[in-house]
């Protein structure tokens, strides 16, 4: 099956980005300072021209612009910048329609009954898509995802394996037909998504907080920590951070260390600083 054709560009054009995101990395380590175009272009094998094309359709702004997004002192920038308190922020809400993206997001439970079985008796559908941020995997019940895991860093074989064994009880099957408007619609094609998720009561407070944070902005591990009522639970906020099934709809990437530092992200930094440099991309020029 293809996805829409803007998605398989977009794909393409985070294998660019994370390419120029590599090169970016290594100047800065080695005090080379920002990279101009025509030597970031040189070094992505493009024309000045077509490259400063990909970039602003990827990220919506200018390459230098981006680049410094990217720098490795973005995190602690944006932690100063965009700081999000989770207890002052609106409420998502996890038994109603809460805004998340831009999209209308639905959010319903997969009974106990069947994630104590493991999945047993239900029919799991997945496919392969394109998404701004490369190749993603997506799985889905009848009432919505239930997983979604980036494979441009981890590869497609060990992602699936890992979607997979949430659920060993389940049938699967290939079908993206049947999830192809929740994952256009997840990134950026309108519609609404319905996701099918199950976690203990304390995962589901962190899910939630994730939630509250806005496109744009991140918060600390222990922001989320005290605003579920939890202040010394850190290191288990982030064991439930990693455990998102749902990665980026639940935005584990805005989650950060209190230093500054990204921590870890399930589907491989590159693709977490990615999103995060895309996101305030997009806040800012909007």
């Amino acid at each position: 099956m293809s996805s829409p054709t803007r998605f398989e560009e977009n794909g393409y054009h985070y294998h660019v980005m994370a390419r120029a995101i590599a090169e970016i990395d290594a100047a800065a380590r080695d005090g080379g300072g920002q990279l101009s175009l025509e030597e970031l272009a040189g070094r992505m094998q493009m024309s000045p021209a077509h490259f400063q094309r990909l970039f602003t359709a990827w990220a919506g702004v200018s390459p230098k612009r981006l680049q410094q997004y990217l720098a490795l002192g973005h995190a602690k920038a944006l932690l100063e910048a965009r700081f999000t308190t989770l207890e002052a922020a609106e409420g998502a809400g996890l038994s109603g329609t809460g805004r998340l993206h831009d999209l209308f997001l639905r959010w319903e439970a997969m009974s106990p009954g069947a994630f104590a079985r493991g999945g047993e008796g239900l029919v799991i559908r997945w496919g392969r898509f394109a998404s701004p941020f490369g190749p993603v995997l997506a799985m889905g019940t009848e009432r919505g995802l239930c997983g979604l895991a980036f494979t441009a860093e981890t590869g497609e074989a060990p992602a699936l394996a890992e979607l997979m064994g949430r659920w060993p009880g389940a049938r699967y099957a290939e079908a993206p037909e049947a999830l192809e408007g929740w994952v256009a619609a997840a990134f950026g094609g309108g519609g609404e998504v319905a996701l099918t998720l199950t976690g203990g009561p304390f995962q589901i407070k962190v899910w939630e907080a994730l939630m509250r944070i806005p496109s744009g902005n991140v918060t600390t591990y222990s922001e989320i920590a005290a605003s579920i009522g939890h202040p010394k639970a850190v290191r288990a906020v982030g064991t439930a951070v990693g455990r998102n099934p749902i990665g980026y709809l639940i935005p584990c990437h805005r989650a950060l260390r209190k230093s500054g530092g990204l921590g870890g992200y399930h589907w491989g930094l590159p693709v977490k600083r990615a999103m995060l440099a895309w996101e305030t991309a997009r806040a800012e020029a909007g």
